[in-house]
């Protein structure tokens, strides 16, 4: 099991040595962590079909959040989910609006939508991200109206998006959460920490020059390398931290590691009240916000950034340290999951949406993300 620090987490540098866990593969990037999404699901897919066989459904697991349209597999706007909250759980997500492009000037809309925020308390800096997307897509910080104006511009028209209030803290964790229908028990079943790699300057190498130094990121070159075109060939300033990633998506190039030491009867207490005030959920993963792993632990400072269903992941299988016939475990234990909790609610008298219902929201989020901008 990885250990970490609170330090690990508040100040993440790919050049500081000390926070890396042992070694099991001698590297820095696990055996797996970048495979093809298909690859890795492939035994998901063999093992969903047998499932649906014996459930006789093959859409059973778009059932697992009854009040979700296909459970929040794909294709479903974010703010779907934040909007059914109340309680507790509308209090801990951080403030946000939501704004749809239209065909008046990206000048106009971002006068239209700054006013917005300003009502719902969000100044700048502030988060821009599309309100359908996956893994990071399209996400954009934003820091003068100008940014806003050109991110307004680079969204495809009719695209809504949705303008997040920045956290207080920086560390993040992704929370894997599930609770039993029948008795109301909620469990965190995954912790995992996330980290936004940095790079620090030594008044001498360029920014290419340090990113290709370092173990794990000269191995990704090609994540960042586009992002940074304007900054690759600069030398950066001694001692001046250079953030190569702001969205902490891991097929983006962020750095996550195991946490499920950290889960505790206190966290999970928390979790379990946040979560009994979003009705009908009862199966995925907030990415949430922290002060210190000791107030984690305690279930104090939380923020909620995002709130995923039916498609989410134990994100703990994509640490470098994480077996590979672990991992595989871990994703079908999931979709088995999903199988019983829609058997569940299928008894309550919920009917599956079907596979075309999945189709159709599939096709419009893919229809959308093959033209949202880069990711920050």
């Amino acid at each position: 099991m990885n250990r970490a620090t609170t330090d690990d987490v508040e100040d993440h540098n790919l050049n500081d040595q000390d926070w890396q866990p042992a070694q099991r593969n001698g590297g820095q990037i696990g055996l797996f962590e970048f495979w093809p999404t298909w690859l890795m699901y492939l035994p998901v897919v063999f093992d969903w079909l047998r499932l649906a066989a014996i459930h006789r459904s093959l859409s059973l697991p778009l059932l697992a959040n009854p009040l979700l349209p296909v459970s929040g597999m794909v294709g479903v706007p974010k703010s779907e989910l934040m909007r059914q909250a109340i309680g507790k759980c509308d209090a801990a997500i951080l403030p946000w609006i939501r704004y749809e492009t239209d065909d008046s000037s990206a000048q106009e809309q971002t006068d239209v939508c700054l006013e917005q925020a300003t009502r719902s308390g969000i100044s700048f800096p502030f988060v821009c991200k599309p309100d359908i997307g996956c893994r990071g897509s399209g996400v954009k910080l934003i820091h003068t109206p100008e940014q806003l104006t050109k991110a307004i511009g680079d969204y495809p028209r009719g695209a809504a998006l949705l303008c997040q209030k920045l956290a207080n803290w920086e560390p993040e964790a992704g929370v894997f959460y599930v609770r039993d229908p029948a008795t109301g028990k909620g469990e965190i079943v995954s912790l995992t920490f996330k980290y936004s790699p940095s790079v620090r300057g030594d008044g001498e190498r360029t920014l290419a020059e340090l990113v290709s130094a370092d173990k794990r990121a000269g191995a990704l070159l090609h994540l960042y390398r586009d992002r940074h075109r304007e900054h690759w060939h600069k030398v950066l300033p001694k001692g001046e931290k250079f953030r190569l990633l702001f969205s902490a998506s891991h097929c983006r190039g962020a750095v996550f590691r195991d946490a499920r030491e950290h889960i505790t009867p206190a966290l999970t207490e928390t979790m379990h009240g946040i979560l009994s005030d979003l009705p009908g959920y009862h199966y995925g993963r907030l990415d949430v916000k922290f002060r210190d792993i000791d107030s984690l632990r305690r279930g104090e400072t939380i923020e909620i950034v995002e709130i995923n269903g039916a498609s989410s992941e134990s994100i703990h299988i994509w640490d470098k340290d994480t077996r590979l016939g672990d991992a595989i475990s871990t994703l079908l234990w999931q979709y088995r999951t999903l199988f019983r909790l829609g058997a569940h609610h299928r008894k309550q008298g919920h009917q599956p949406p079907g596979l075309l219902a999945l189709l159709r929201h599939w096709q419009i989020e893919r229809a959308l993300t093959r033209h949202y901008p880069s990711t920050d």
